[in-house]
């Protein structure tokens, strides 16, 4: 593998450990992401096992967004080699996997994102060669920077996690607190003792292991607390749900908020 140029941001500062934080997207405005592209978050969570957001608009996304601050990332809806290849051939700088609850699982997700020898990507990124910041070189580039998450959603990949992450090639364990929480039995509960056992045993893994570990924070208060758990990558709420809490802001001194407006977040 050469050398290259350019370092990714987010990888940059998950490296000297600093935080970064995402906006999540939802809906297939490829406006609305160009201008929270621009907002001062370091990623998009575009969430594509969540909402109904294509390929295309995916893609869309991706152009819209060349030479914004923000990078785009992509949670795809299943982990699969094929997945991420189409995400990752539109451009994205990171793929999200879900449900990686197996070494075998995290394996093929480090696998996905590089090409051979490395790793099984296929060869046909058009669309990546030509938005990705460092043209010229983009199969060397695309190996050393694009991010690769897992995310630790079931009981399972916490009895796994220490092998999860001992793979080579994964950089992020993300915890789906809520998917977790369901999985052991709490129905979504996130203050049970048992629920934050199992989060303090990832948190541990990953630090062992020298991996970054992050969660989804509803708010800055949140933000600075996991800060202090160790955690250095955020999923914020959706666009929607700024929308809704900027709304309510505006409303309820006029008295005129018909709903309990909460900020939205897809753990």
């Amino acid at each position: 593998m050469n050398t290259t140029n350019w370092e990714s941001p987010v990888k940059k500062q998950l490296r000297e450990g600093r935080p970064v934080v995402a906006a999540t997207i939802t809906t297939a405005s490829v406006e609305v992401a160009a201008q929270i592209a621009n907002m001062g978050f370091d990623y998009l969570w575009v969430e594509m096992e969540h909402s109904p957001i294509t390929l295309e608009t995916l893609r869309h996304i991706v152009l819209a967004t060349r030479g914004l601050p923000a990078q785009v990332f992509a949670r795809v809806p299943v982990n699969e080699l094929w997945t991420a290849k189409r995400v990752l051939d539109a451009g994205v700088s990171g793929v999200i996997f879900p449900f990686t609850s197996t070494p075998e699982l995290a394996r093929q997700a480090a696998a996905a994102c590089r090409y051979p020898p490395a790793g099984r990507r296929g060869s046909g990124a058009n669309l990546a060669r030509f938005t990705w910041p460092e043209q010229g070189n983009y199969p060397d580039s695309a190996d050393q920077n694009v991010t690769v998450i897992t995310i630790i959603e079931e009981a399972r990949a916490v009895e796994n996690v220490e092998e999860i992450a001992a793979t080579p090639g994964i950089d992020v364990l993300f915890i789906g607190t809520s998917d977790l929480s369901y999985s052991l039995g709490l129905r979504g509960k996130q203050d049970h003792p048992k629920l934050q056992e199992a989060i303090a045993k990832v948190v541990e893994a990953a630090r062992r292991h020298g991996k970054a570990v992050g969660r989804p924070a509803a708010g800055p208060e949140q933000v600075k607390q996991y800060l202090e758990q160790g955690f250095r990558l955020f999923q914020a709420p959706t666009e929607l749900g700024f929308l809704a809490a900027g709304a309510k802001g505006y409303l309820e001194p006029l008295e005129k908020s018909r709903a309990q407006a909460q900020p939205r977040a897809i753990y």
